[in-house]
């Protein structure tokens, strides 16, 4: 008895059950009681041992089949919660780009609107001029009297408005003055070039090449940097004569003035607006890189 209480506390459990069932063949003559008992005591903890390690099994099959669930259910929310964000996404930038849209035509629209009511100003300040000019053209010079006719002398010749306004200057060819003012700026002749295109802008105030003559007094003025005078004559191309050639190049060269003015935001407005009235123009292509530099989305053509 002492013994098998020893290699109880002593043994492992495998040494102790090797022992009993060695026990069990042990002749009939030298069992006892106690080894009965004993025995009897083995028997219950194996079939509890064995009970347990059942329920331990279903336990931990059950915790798998539970782990599982829980990860399929994890990836199941992590697709949903990315198909959202994803959808989110799309929608929101669908949304900003339907809103940089529509706020570049409303825009637009306003641009329009201020470069009609200006060029309308400027057509009523030129047809005043030239009634001004046609009223001076057909007065009699200051001081003069017409004398009355001698009875039964011819009648007099009517003057010509030559010989009426010996004064007024005679209005240099349009053609000629331009092409000199280029290539006296092509020359770098500034002083000279700029006389030349005020003239034919004076002369010839509602002509395409007072358009490009006012672009190229621009031009003459961002060379010298004086950007604010020059952003002044790139407004009168726009303004007052959108549809010259030399418009997108004026809205371009306006746009990098102001930004090396410092006004930053409104030379991107200027480039975009750019981009949206002649997309296809070399200018626009400048004014994207340009924007792409500065990191600013060159807003949709309409």
């Amino acid at each position: 008895m002492m013994k098998f209480r020893f290699l109880r506390y002593r043994l492992p459990a495998a040494a102790i059950v090797a022992a009993l069932f060695l026990s069990l063949s042990v002749p009939a003559r030298a069992a006892s009681k106690e080894i009965v008992e004993l025995q009897t005591q083995v028997q219950q903890l194996l079939d509890m041992v064995q009970r347990l390690q059942s329920t331990m099994d279903s336990g931990f099959s059950n915790l798998k089949t539970l782990d599982q669930q829980t990860a399929d259910t994890a990836n199941q929310m992590n697709a949903i919660v990315s198909a959202l964000q994803q959808k989110q996404a799309v929608q929101s930038d669908a949304l900003n780009g339907r809103l940089d849209t529509a706020s570049g035509q409303t825009q637009s629209l306003n641009d329009s609107v201020d470069e009609l009511k200006s060029r309308i100003a400027k057509l009523d300040k030129t047809i005043q001029d030239l009634q001004t000019q046609l009223q001076n053209m057909q007065a009699p010079p200051a001081g003069s009297v017409p004398a009355a006719p001698t009875p039964g002398a011819p009648a007099p010749a009517p003057a010509s408005p030559a010989a009426e306004t010996p004064g007024l200057n005679q209005a240099p060819p349009l053609a000629e003055t331009f092409q000199a003012g280029v290539r006296d700026y092509n020359s770098a002749k500034y002083g000279v070039a700029t006389g030349e295109f005020q003239d034919v802008i004076h002369y010839y105030p509602l002509d395409e090449l007072s358009g490009s003559s006012q672009f190229y007094l621009g031009e003459i003025a961002y060379k010298q940097n004086k950007l604010t005078d020059a952003v002044k004559s790139y407004n009168a191309v726009l303004e007052n004569f959108p549809g010259c050639s030399k418009a997108p190049a004026a809205q371009l060269r306006k746009g990098l003035a102001l930004i090396q003015m410092s006004r930053k935001e409104a030379g991107i407005h200027e480039l975009k607006l750019l981009v949206q009235r002649h997309p296809q123009s070399p200018e626009a292509g400048q004014a994207r890189s340009k924007l792409n530099a500065l990191g600013a989305k060159p807003s949709a053509a309409h």
